[in-house]
């Protein structure tokens, strides 16, 4: 079930009952100061990390290249070490966490950019519109 699914089963309508609205988002044009009928939001955070995520994921398969080259001729130049097949387990072992770094921040770039759209960033949108109310006492102070 998606977020807008499950926002829709806990606020939708009830019955013949009306659903719940922002009266900024109502598309009744004397209903609030906007009366757009369309609610905005902001892509910032989830999106942001979608770019963190896609930028880990192309240093990693970069560092993973890097790493290879770094090697070449290891084998050759060292012929006859004992250290050689312990290099080489160690390259092969970096060389697939790299590549489970790189393939895990694919995914979640997309999981990221999917919650941006589902979420619209209402996180963002709230917080804004709440830092112009006025709190009072002492206990309120906390938050």
């Amino acid at each position: 079930m998606s977020d807008a699914e499950r926002w829709q089963e806990l606020f939708g309508p009830v019955g013949d009952g009306p659903a719940m609205k922002l009266a900024s988002a109502s598309s009744d044009a004397g209903a609030g100061s906007a009366g757009t009928g369309r609610l905005k939001h902001s892509k910032g955070p989830w999106t942001s990390a979608s770019g963190t995520a896609d930028d880990l994921r192309t240093r990693a398969g970069t560092s993973r290249s890097v790493l290879g080259r770094g090697h070449e001729g290891v084998e050759a130049g060292a012929a006859g070490l004992s250290s050689v097949a312990a290099l080489k387990s160690v390259l092969t072992s970096w060389e697939e966490r790299l590549q489970a770094v790189r393939d895990e921040c694919e995914q979640l770039k997309g999981n990221l950019l999917t919650v941006a759209k589902e979420m619209g960033e209402s996180e963002t949108a709230v917080k804004s519109s709440l830092k112009g109310v006025a709190v009072h006492g002492k206990a309120d102070e906390k938050r």
